[in-house]
């Protein structure tokens, strides 16, 4: 299996190799030459498999180098410590609409599924290169901590995570700051995650920078982690009937990174009906499907703050396949992102992204309302990222099941569930003493050349 950049100028590279180094040396991201694809009889072969079982088979392709039993026993260990053995289990609303809770990992949210893959994954190929990394990552909330999770006391590995300052929940901080470990460094940058997201390319497009420090990244940027969640939308598929008949899925999304998952389960094969962009206020992504313009503009907070993007980097991968793989068109579109604040689609290529993708921007008082309607209807709390896939999904409603991603566990954002159902959601026993912990991380502005001296001056050599 060989990987192509988005942007057609930087080497083709082996599984391996696309892992550790992240984003492509020419600004743009790692995807399949070629998609594997799954018969039906492969999708009907995974049916009642133990979840480690499945993931190990539909990832096998993927990962060039890794013999079948190798996999197992690192996918078996991944999903050791889930709350839930199912991994992804599912939870019927209503007829026809199901949630799948992705938040049964140890951090509470849908990243755990990837990361705590991801952490073995560098671990195997480290030891075997006798190597060491920096990773530097930027989170909206969720991926920090689990990026934290699973890199936490390795020893060939420093990570250095930022967040925007005073734009996460306190919870979701909290998860982040509180890890002492050695190799852990917290950073919250003075600005917004598309700040963040800015400074995490910057470092990288440093090619002077990245190789003084052996740069890799943990965000979607980076292969291994989209590839990973690929897995919970076939199991939950034929778990509910595929390939015999197709599902849709609602992805509350902000980055393009866990529906762009959804996308590449279709490319191996897997019948889907609709996959549906949910989205809050800041809503690029759903612009872009309704107009085929993709126009940046200013990041609003609200309660769903993983969603609060304007920058959706793994968009970069659909349009790829959209412009048919021309990577002259995609580093066009790139530079007008960067040049002009946006571009626009050809007609073709909206069609045909309108042939998979529907979209709904939810607002905050539909966020909440959703929530309440739910504790109401089902007695579930769910969190605010959950309501505005909920809601998205309530509205639009395609042909067939639909299954509503469930990304983050309600006690992750106490105040926002408080206010919508009236019970204040607890923490799981691990988490318990959460507010006690000693916190530990820098304040930045947002600099390049400041946040390079800081990992510079920490990482260890």
């Amino acid at each position: 299996m060989q990987y192509i950049s988005t942007r057609g100028q930087a080497p083709d590279m082996s599984f391996p190799d696309a892992m550790l180094t992240g984003l492509a040396r020419d600004g743009g991201l790692y995807v399949p030459a070629v998609w594997p694809r799954l018969s039906h009889d492969d999708l009907r072969g995974l049916a009642g498999l133990p979840y480690p079982e499945a993931a190990a088979r539909i990832l096998l392709p993927f990962m060039d180098g890794i013999e079948a039993d190798e996999l197992l026993a690192m996918t078996q260990a991944a999903y050791a410590n889930f709350a839930d053995p199912a991994i992804a289990p599912l939870r019927q609303l209503s007829e026809g609409h199901w949630l799948m809770e992705l938040f049964h990992g140890p951090t509470l949210a849908f990243k755990d599924v990837a990361m705590q893959l991801l952490g073995r994954l560098f671990d195997r190929e480290l030891a075997r290169r006798q190597q060491r990394i920096t990773i530097v990552g930027a989170t909206s909330g969720d991926t920090g901590s689990a990026a934290i999770e699973a890199c936490r006391d390795r020893a060939a590995i420093d990570i250095f995570i930022l967040h925007p300052e005073g734009r996460v929940s306190e919870v979701q901080r909290r998860q982040m700051t509180t890890v002492l470990s050695e190799n852990v460094h917290n950073i919250a940058i003075q600005g917004t995650f598309d700040d963040c997201q800015a400074l995490l390319k910057g470092t990288f497009n440093d090619l002077t920078f990245r190789d003084e420090v052996t740069l890799s990244a943990v965000n979607s940027i980076n292969w291994a982690r989209v590839v990973a969640q690929v897995v919970y939308y076939i199991t939950t598929a034929v778990a509910l009937g595929a390939p015999d008949r197709a599902i849709s899925f609602a992805v509350p999304t902000g980055n393009f990174g866990c529906v762009f998952a959804g996308y590449g389960a279709v490319q191996m094969g897997l019948p889907v009906e609709k996959l549906i962009v949910a989205t809050n206020r800041n809503d690029i992504l759903h612009r872009f499907f309704q107009t085929g313009t993709y126009h940046c503009e200013d990041v609003v907070a609200t309660q769903s703050p993983s969603m609060d993007i304007q920058v959706a980097s793994n968009f970069e991968r659909l349009l790829f396949d959209l412009a048919g793989r021309d990577c002259a068109i995609v580093r066009q579109q790139m530079a007008a992102v960067a040049e002009q604040g946006g571009f626009q689609v050809s007609p073709a290529a909206l069609r045909q992204a309108r042939e998979l993708f529907l979209s709904c921007r939810v607002d905050e008082a539909a966020t909440t309302a959703t929530m309440a309607e739910v504790f109401r209807e089902c007695g579930i709390a769910i969190d605010p990222h959950t309501a505005v896939g909920l809601r998205a999904a309530r509205e639009l409603m395609p042909d067939g099941p639909v299954v509503t991603l469930s990304t983050a566990h309600p006690a992750k954002f106490p105040d926002a569930v408080e206010k919508a159902c009236g019970i204040r959601p607890p923490l799981p026993d691990h988490m318990a003493d959460l507010y006690e912990r000693e916190e530990r991380f820098a304040v930045l502005p947002n600099d390049l050349a400041v946040l390079q001296d800081h990992i510079r001056r920490l990482r260890r050599s």
